[in-house]
């Protein structure tokens, strides 16, 4: 079985986990909200520092979710989380998504938020996902499409930044485009056309706060997470170029009518009961 060949460009700097430490299932798994009930086991992959994971833990009172994370430094944040919420009903441990421990048909739910554009073969994490997934259970995945976002006003430094980060994103054996190949792989892991449901969904920031914060973030972002590293690294960017594009960033966040938006592919696939896998 095939195990992690990619590299997660973005680490664990604190200006990656501003954003991570933002999300919730409400604005990033609501496509999934709708089908949970409160006796669920679930997976949470790539769980991060674990706020999703504590949301879900708290829709499944009578069940219980795991979260799993391929970098284990960040698991002791995630525990912390789900403690000062109060759960008791979720725990946390590490996992390569493309050979994970648990036994077939263990989850009713195996879910992943940004995740397949960072692996190394996200067919084969697919499989993975739907193996543990108990028969009648659900498969859910949403991830980003760099190439799909867009903003305003233009400037030649942001445009810079998403081609240079597209480079390093592949370079580093993932799929910054992956919001829009999800459902292709889905098939190609087995999922039958019927038992795919693809939809996508939106961050957008707009207001001062949010533009000032998503602008920060990356710009603090570009020159001091593991990406500046990992760009200069490999050849992608001189420290100059990263600092030309940090201070694009910031400067695009001063204009009082920024705007960013941010498109995501989501997949919900069911597994038939059966084990029936489409040829």
């Amino acid at each position: 079985m095939s195990q992690e060949t990619a590299v997660y460009t973005h680490g664990h700097h604190e200006s990656v986990l501003r954003s991570h430490t933002w999300r919730t299932a409400a604005n990033s798994a609501a496509y999934l909200l709708g089908s949970l009930k409160p006796h669920m086991k679930i997976l949470d992959i790539g769980c991060g520092p674990g706020t999703i994971t504590a949301d879900l833990a708290a829709l499944v009172p009578d069940g219980h979710v795991v979260g799993a994370d391929h970098a284990p430094g960040i698991l002791d944040q995630a525990r912390a989380t789900a403690a000062e919420r109060g759960l008791t009903n979720v725990e946390f441990t590490t996992a390569d998504v493309h050979a994970l421990d648990w036994p077939d048909d263990t989850f009713c739910v195996v879910h992943a938020h940004q995740v397949l554009q960072h692996v190394g073969d996200p067919v084969q994490a697919l499989r993975e996902m739907r193996r543990v997934t108990k028969p009648g259970g659900y498969i859910a995945v949403r991830d980003s499409d760099y190439a799909a976002m867009t903003w305003y006003p233009q400037s030649p430094g942001m445009t810079d930044w998403l081609d240079l980060y597209r480079r390093v994103a592949r370079d580093n054996g993932g799929e910054p485009d992956a919001g829009r190949h999800l459902k292709a792989w889905a098939l190609r892991a087995g999922f039958a056309a019927a038992d795919v449901t693809s939809t996508a969904g939106t961050w957008c920031y707009a207001t001062p706060d949010e533009i000032a914060w998503w602008s920060g973030l990356w710009a603090d972002r570009t020159v001091a997470s593991a990406y500046a590293g990992r760009a200069t690294g490999g050849g992608h960017a001189t420290p100059e170029q990263l600092t030309a594009v940090s201070e694009a960033w910031r400067e695009w966040g001063t204009h009082e009518d920024a705007w960013f938006a941010v498109l995501h592919g989501e997949i919900l696939c069911r597994k038939q009961p059966g084990g029936a896998v489409a040829s």
